[in-house]
């Protein structure tokens, strides 16, 4: 019997990868380390409602994603909606949602309104993304809307999202952020969304049995501990349970955990690229409440004090029906492993973040609180530095058979479910 080829996560990269050779005929078998398939888009309930631990949703633009959508004939799965973006500034709301809205952002004066509204028709003319490798996101948003507009708007978003790295964050990475946001709005000008029926995690569990269906191996609660390589080629994966023969295997992990598992293995200049990228973490609080907090979807927060760097209320964009009619608000922070906040219990996390959004909704009681959970995961984002390109470390490792595909090998693009499909599908053509 031809031994299979053995992936390493049950993330949307896996996922694809597994679906796409498994539907060649070939054995395959995933490995998860966690008890559920999705990675980031991994599920919890509501209400018997299924929804993402951390927030997600879909571009219009999000074609692989919605290409497989349709493959699985589940295009009636999708569900578009208008969505409404502010952002917390000086105390104050401003909705950002349409050009009517950039107009009367009164943080700004209104030759910066102007300057900040030409920005992303600016960065949609961009066409080759590799000259604004060399510079930051500082340097190029700098050139193009001004350092008023900068320091006012993009510099509070930038350190909120990465904190001690905002300064090496590549133009590329808010160029794409740009361009992604700009292809979502519809003719007059206001955004529009995408979500799967019944949450991501649905759409996991068909790609899943479709995986199954045919002939395909899926198991969880199952780490990959170690790999046996001979002669240089990779023979067999190990967890603590059982020992997986393989033909080939496709890691799609962190890099610190691929490096972890090669180490023993591999040195050197490969080794060094899998370590020099650097990760943050992520803790989402997600309240489930009996009232809605805002009119908004997306809403930034550009206050540097705050333990948050966005409120994203999911409700506002799907129907709180869905969920037993309660209103579902992710709290999302971004920081390094070693802060403080990452080693914060759930109840010291709320207790943390509730004076401020009381500060930010004066009109918030407790009482609303009819739930809430705390989700962390410890490689949520790649630091994408300036010069990102020459550090990305390639899909073919030293060890014959052995590749990998992960979140931090995807640029210019940057994490999210329709790159991650995209790549799991090309690396199964290995």
């Amino acid at each position: 019997m031809k031994k299979p080829i053995v992936i390493i996560g049950a993330g949307f990269t896996g996922l694809a990868a597994a679906y796409e050779i498994a539907h060649r005929g070939m054995p395959v078998v995933v490995l998860e380390e966690t008890g559920s398939i999705g990675g980031l888009a991994a599920s919890f309930e509501i209400n018997g409602q299924k929804i993402e631990k951390f927030y997600h949703h879909l571009f219009n633009s999000d074609q692989y994603v919605i290409e497989l959508i349709n493959e699985l004939g589940c295009r009636d799965n999708l569900l578009f909606s208008p969505t409404a973006t502010a952002i917390y500034l000086n105390n104050k709301f401003f909705k950002l949602s349409t050009p009517l809205d950039l107009l009367r952002f009164s943080a700004l004066n209104i030759l910066d309104r102007i300057r900040l509204g030409l920005l992303v028709l600016k960065a949609r003319r961009v066409k080759n993304w590799q000259p604004l490798d060399a510079l930051t996101a500082e340097q190029w948003l700098i050139e193009l809307c001004g350092r008023n507009v900068y320091k006012t708007v993009w510099e509070p978003l930038l350190r909120g999202k990465f904190g001690p790295y905002a300064g090496q964050i590549s133009a590329v990475w808010i160029w794409n952020k740009l361009v992604l946001r700009g292809g979502s709005r519809n003719k007059a000008g206001g955004e529009t969304l995408a979500y799967y029926r019944g949450g991501f995690g649905m759409l996991a569990e068909t790609i899943a049995e479709k995986i199954k269906s045919a002939g395909g191996v899926i198991h969880t609660s199952s780490p990959a501990r170690e790999i046996i390589v001979e002669n240089g080629c990779v023979k067999a994966v190990k967890t603590p349970d059982a020992v997986f023969d393989a033909q080939a295997v496709i890691a799609t992990p962190a890099l610190p955990v691929i490096a972890d598992l090669l180490s023993p293995h591999v040195s050197g200049e490969y080794l060094n690229k899998l370590r020099a990228v650097k990760y943050l973490a992520n803790v989402c609080l997600v309240l489930e409440l009996n009232n809605r907090l805002s009119d908004f979807y997306w809403l930034n927060v550009a206050e540097p004090d705050f333990p948050f760097v966005g409120i994203i209320e999911h409700t506002n964009f799907q129907s709180p029906q869905n969920y037993g009619n309660r209103h579902i608000v992710y709290l999302s922070k971004y920081l390094k492993s070693s802060d403080e906040m990452y080693r914060m219990s759930p109840g010291q996390v709320a207790e943390l973040s509730l004076p401020y959004i009381k500060r930010m909704f004066p009109h918030f009681d407790d009482s609303w609180i009819h739930r809430y959970y705390v989700w962390k995961t410890l490689y949520a984002q790649p630091v994408v530095s300036r010069s990102y390109s020459q550090i990305i470390p390639p899909s073919q490792t030293p060890i014959k058979g052995f590749h990998i595909a992960t979140m931090a090998q995807i640029y210019p693009e940057d994490r999210g479910i329709n790159y991650a499909v995209r790549q799991g599908r090309q690396i199964a053509g290995i």
